[in-house]
């Protein structure tokens, strides 16, 4: 491509490409990726993008150009690769003028040359740090800028490269700039801690931009760039600078105003030093011993004393609070249980950290994270007002949640607290102890200091548990709190049933369950919303546990549904209606069938969600949970659901729309549940498995539960459903054979022994396909043992129930073996009978047994020449399944099982399904008796 020529023709398109009209812009775009392969293309891109006087979005068109074809075809072995020559031309280009004026543009090439470096440097260019080194030096503020961005790019780039070669070439980088590095951040700092006070806020925006991008590039070369940093005093220096540095930085905050570029600059070069520590903490836990002591002085005396009043801001705190929490957690500063087992390196950090933790030290971080970062603010009690829903929402984990101030300080809180309890729960136990009884209501200070102290005694539930008898303070203190309803109480009501629901997994006695319940209902009628919501939340925390009993939930069974189903209906946003989606799904599937006489409201009020809910995928997702459990709840009578829940399932299950994408998985489960309660096949039943051959052409984790609803429709009407779908199924099969797995391969055969078992007649004419591959399977000896196992048990059906057919097959495998049937019958009895030891089930077992003695009655001298191993088996066969019957003192087939039994169910076991009966009445065991 020859550049002066080409220049004017690549402009124009590149023109029409940033053009709005679809017409104009899809052919450009045809036309670039044409030339994206021709030589020369990448050197008019650079002209364009380097010449100022262009259209901006044009430029900005042809870096981004540049940047993917190095993805593409940079590499020496990428198809249509550039040639060296040219690569080195432009590697020339790129660093040759540091001087581009727009900011986004300036960053997209500093991200394209850290791309050149990522695969050439140093080996092909051994010139770019060495120009970038110059070029930081420079007087111009715009080329210095651009280097040092450009600078910084390529560190990030090189430190992340992770093979050992590139890792040892960015140790030999680090080693011989860093001393720059260290220089020229310095340098940076200094200049702009001068100009702080002179009142110029472009000067001291320029040199605080440039302080924080040649602090990047130290934050890498520090963390990534030594295998032994605390060898290293230059490392060991700029790392014990940092917290004076820290210190007149979060000074100047006093004169920079609150709501200005500068300001948000200055935060993120402060939270930056954090960032260095808390990464060098991380990877080099043991060279960051020696900071321990200074770090935990640091961000204690800032985070938890009035040393931080007035230049501490809310992300500074969470980085002080992450630095403590990483040194408390931190496994390689932990002993062994015998000290002599640890490292001499661990010892010491347990030291530094035993000797800085003291009692009055623990005590003032535990009194201060309670009374004071635990406490409800202004702004989140005005949020509680203003939307209760969206309150909610934060304090129980939405986007935002774990990069504020609150889950940052209850984390912490209880970190320490596992790490010191002996230490803590006295304090604790104490702060309880002078809250005991009512609070006046007008006091509002005093009801949020018992919040936070609730608040507290949740969090370290675990740790109290011998330290506090929960239930005399449930009956004497807290259930009499939740009894206030005046209005300024609310936030103990909450507070209060948040705190049982922490509990009660850790010590709760059975017996007082009942009269939580009874609070449970009325705080679900509670005026507060947020209340409302959490007692939701305890509920469901309540009836998920271990030692939950039916017999005592159900007098308030429908109370509880009627209310749930109101709040339900009572919330507007999509996170709180999954919310409170959960905590019925969670309440269905415990009672189970009991929930019959309650869910006809639910059931109404569904559909209607369901279609509101059509933007809100993960609000559909709920919805199908609820529906999972509400089939198996109503069994049979699920039937009367099929209007709203067959085309439900249609939609979710369909691959061919969009949402499938989010609803596939419970949509499939919804599918297989409804199948096994089914009490009888309807047509919409049955139509939606035309959803079925595209969703095993995936191949995807779904296989397994689609491989449960073949079998569903198998038991459910075998005929009808064979009759439409077993051509399309077997193909599908047959394909599937080719690419599945060994365990897929079973389950495919599976299916077709299901359907074999339940219908003898039709099954193998329909899955005649896949049978000869069966018989080959067993002739050639299959060398996967529960393969042959299918294999044994698919053929073992046939000859046992359909003589005819397997005569048929039998001779259809002589023609494709071209040998004798008698000779090709003799082989596969051999390695019946050889393998019989593949098959582990006893069921299968006595099938193949009964499957050759079948075989005996005929004069055909091959099967009399079989006899002896034939009856061997049988045998054994017999042995593996008969067992002593204790009344008679007789021996009798276990798995004879006579129509009258009836399945004992206890009362912490399902009642069966639907299918369950089905299986029984097929004979999911073998009835038929020895002969």
């Amino acid at each position: 491509m020859d550049l002066n020529s080409a220049s004017t023709v690549v402009l124009q398109v590149l023109t029409q490409a940033t053009s709005q009209d679809t017409a104009v812009l899809k052919p450009a775009e045809e036309q670039l990726k044409q030339w994206e392969t021709q030589p020369g293309f990448y050197s008019v891109l650079l002209n364009i993008f380097t010449n100022h006087t262009l259209d901006i979005n044009v430029r900005w068109l042809a870096v981004l150009y540049f940047k993917n074809g190095i993805d593409r075809y940079w590499r020496r072995v990428a198809p249509h690769a550039l040639s060296e020559e040219e690569k080195s031309t432009l590697r020339a280009g790129l660093i040759t003028n540091f001087n581009e004026p727009i900011n986004q543009i300036a960053t997209q090439i500093a991200v394209l040359i850290a791309k050149v470096a990522r695969l050439d440097c140093p080996r092909q260019w051994p010139e770019l740090i060495p120009t970038l080194i110059e070029s930081v030096k420079v007087q111009d503020d715009l080329r210095q800028h651009r280097a040092l961005l450009t600078f910084y790019h390529v560190t990030k780039t090189l430190a992340s490269k992770r093979l050992a070669a590139d890792r040892k070439l960015f140790y030999d980088l680090a080693s011989g700039i860093y001393s720059f590095a260290c220089s020229l951040w310095n340098h940076h700092t200094d200049t702009f801690l001068q100009q702080v006070s002179s009142g110029n806020e472009a000067a001291v925006l320029s040199s605080l931009e440039r302080t924080l991008l040649s602090l990047k590039v130290l934050r890498k070369l520090t963390v990534n760039g030594f295998v032994e940093p605390h060898k290293n005093m230059e490392v060991m220096g700029f790392l014990h600078g940092i917290f004076e540095r820290l210190k007149q930085f979060l000074e100047c905050s006093r004169s920079i105003g609150t709501d200005n570029i500068c300001r948000d600059r200055l935060e993120k070069t402060i939270i930056l030093f954090t960032k260095v520590l808390l990464d060098f903490l991380d990877q080099h836990p043991f060279s960051f011993t020696p900071l321990i002591q200074r770090s935990l002085e640091f961000s204690v005396s800032y985070v938890f004393t009035e040393v931080g009043e007035g230049v501490t801001f809310e992300r500074f705190i969470v980085q002080c609070m992450n630095l403590i929490k990483m040194i408390v957690k931190n496994y390689a500063y932990k002993p062994s249980k015998n000290f002599e087992d640890s490292s001499p390196e661990t010892l010491e950090a347990h030291k530094i950290k035993m000797a800085f933790f003291t009692y009055p030290t623990l005590t003032e971080i535990c009194r201060r994270l309670v009374s004071h970062y635990f406490l409800l603010t202004e702004e989140e009690l005005t949020m509680w007002e203003e939307d209760p829903e969206g309150f909610t929402v934060e304090e129980t984990g939405g986007d935002s949640w774990k990069y504020s101030l609150r889950p940052c300080t209850e984390v912490l809180f209880i970190d320490i607290f596992h790490e010191y309890n002996q230490t803590l729960t006295p304090v604790l136990l104490e702060m309880m102890q002078t809250l005991q009884g009512p609070t006046n209501v007008e006091d509002m200070n005093a009801l949020l200091i018992k919040d936070a102290v609730y608040n507290a005694v949740g969090l370290a539930a675990y740790e109290l548990f011998d330290s506090v008898d929960f239930d005399q303070w449930f009956k004497n203190q807290l259930l009499p709190e939740l009894q206030v309803i005046h209005n300024r109480y609310k936030p103990l009501r909450r507070r209060v049933i948040w705190l049982i629901g922490q509990w009660i997994s850790v010590k709760f006695k059975s017996d007082l369950r009942p009269m939580l319940y009874e609070a449970i209902c009325n705080l679900l009628q509670d005026q507060d919303l947020v209340v409302r919501i959490e007692t939701a939340t305890t509920l469901k925390l309540t009836v998920d546990d271990f030692e939950f009993r039916t017999d005592q939930f159900l007098p308030y069974l429908e109370t509880m549904f009627t209310l749930l189903f109101q709040l339900l209906q009572q919330v507007t946003e999509c996170d709180t209606k999954m919310h409170v989606l959960h905590v019925l799904s969670c309440v269905i599937e415990r009672v189970n069938m009991q929930i019959r006489p309650y869910v006809g409201c639910l059931v109404q009020y569904l559909p209607l969600l369901w279609k509101q809910s059509e933007e809100h995928n993960m609000l559909r997702c709920a919805i199908l949970t609820t529906l999972i459990h509400l089939v198996q709840g109503l069994g049979a009578d699920s039937k009367n659901l099929y209007p709203f829940l067959l085309p439900v399932i249609q939609l979710s299950t369909d691959v061919s729309q969009p949402p499938h994408v989010y609803l596939l998985e419970d949509g499939l489960e919804l599918w297989l549940v409804t199948l096994e309660n089914s009490p009888c096949i309807t047509p919409e039943l049955l139509r939606i498995f035309q959803n079925m051959s595209p969703l095993l052409e995936l191949s995807s984790e779904s296989l397994r539960t689609c491989f449960k609803i073949i079998n569903g429709y198998i038991f459910l009407s075998s005929t009808e459903f064979l009759q439409t779908y077993a051509v399309g199924l077997c193909q599908s099969f047959c394909e599937l054979l080719n690419e599945i797995t060994t365990e897929g391969q079973v389950q495919v055969l599976k299916v077709v022994e299901n359907a074999l078992k339940v219908n003898p007649v039709l099954s193998p004419q329909m899955f005649q396909p896949i049978l000869p591959c069966v018989f080959r399977g067993i002739i050639e000896g299959e060398r996967y043992p529960v393969v042959m196992s299918t294999y044994l048990g698919v053929m073992g059906r046939v000859l046992l129930q359909n003589t005819s057919f397997f005569s048929s097959l039998l001779n259809e495998m002589a023609h494709k073996f071209n040998q004798e049937m008698d000779q090709l019958l003799g082989n596969m009895i051999e390695m019946w009978v050889d393998r019989m030891d593949n098959i582990t089930q006893p069921e299968r077992r006595k099938l193949s047994a009964l499957a050759l003695l079948s075989l005996l009655p005929s004069d055909n001298s091959v099967i009399q020449d079989k006899f002896c191993g034939i009856i061997n088996i049988s045998v054994e066969g017999l042995h593996d399944v008969m067992t002593e019957d204790p009344e008679t003192g007789t021996y009798k087939d276990c798995m004879l099982m006579s129509h009258l039994e009836e399945p004992k169910v206890t009362e912490d076991e399902e009642p069966p399904t639907e299918q369950d009966k089905r299986k029984k009445m097929c004979g999911s065991s073998l009835s038929c008796s020895w002969p």
